[in-house]
């Protein structure tokens, strides 16, 4: 079993910025702009994808945004997980 403490300090930033980037990259792959994919999803605004996107201050996806995404765009979630 490995020890956490031997993670790098950023190991959690740089998940949650690979996981933007991706649903970046897969949702312009569909065609389907960041308020079309907010309103798929339930929200009013850009807000929620703009930032979970580029991690602006430290927003990001939770599993359940992640879910839902990946029903939007017909991808399974594990696609937002892979490296670039």
């Amino acid at each position: 079993m490995k020890n956490i403490d031997n993670l790098d300090d950023n190991f959690t930033q740089n998940l949650y910025i690979l996981i933007g980037k991706n649903v970046k990259k897969i949702r312009q792959e569909k065609g389907i702009s960041q308020l079309a994919l907010s309103h798929a999803i339930g929200y009013k605004s850009v807000t929620i994808i703009s930032c979970c996107e580029i991690c602006y201050k430290n927003y990001h996806f939770n599993i359940e945004h992640l879910n839902k995404i990946s029903y939007v765009l017909d991808v399974p979630i594990c696609d937002f997980f892979k490296p670039l």
